[in-house]
């Protein structure tokens, strides 16, 4: 029997950058949205082509995730993603660097969008409090595969 089913994985690995040298990491898997599924259908086969996906958003929301949400609790800052893909795989990522001063608070969720304000959302992830202060650097990696 054939199974051409598409499926989507993500998870998300964030790493913070103190001054004095030590990294926390988090790392946990996210899960795609209702509205994200609805992206995908529109940028393979809908009449006009939605935004790339390209910025990633970050906040202090607590909110369990669930498929039916459409962005983030409380967002605290966005940025743009870098992305990345090699050919012949089925992995792809977008990776966002939040410097000094930037995304600075009590962050517990993130998720990857295709516009600086508004938009649609893949994905949304909450995990363990990571608490930036204003001299920390954060790096989100967010990891798709396809299967």
């Amino acid at each position: 029997m054939l199974n051409d089913a598409l499926k989507l994985k993500g998870s998300l690995d964030i790493k913070l950058y103190k001054p004095d040298g030590r990294v926390i990491t988090r790392h946990k898997d996210n899960l795609i949205l209702n509205g994200g599924f609805d992206f995908i259908c529109d940028a393979i086969a809908g009449t006009s082509r939605p935004a790339i996906m390209s910025y990633t958003a970050v906040g202090t929301g607590t909110t369990s995730v669930s498929a039916s949400q459409t962005a983030l609790i409380t967002e605290l800052d966005r940025k743009s993603a870098s992305y990345a893909h090699t050919k012949g795989t089925k992995v792809f990522t977008l990776t966002t660097t939040f410097n000094q001063g930037e995304a600075t608070g009590a962050i517990t969720e993130a998720g990857i969008c295709n516009a600086s304000s508004g938009g649609t959302f893949l994905d949304r992830v909450t995990f363990a409090v990571i608490n930036k202060a204003a001299d920390d650097v954060l790096t989100t990696t967010f990891q798709f595969t396809l299967s």
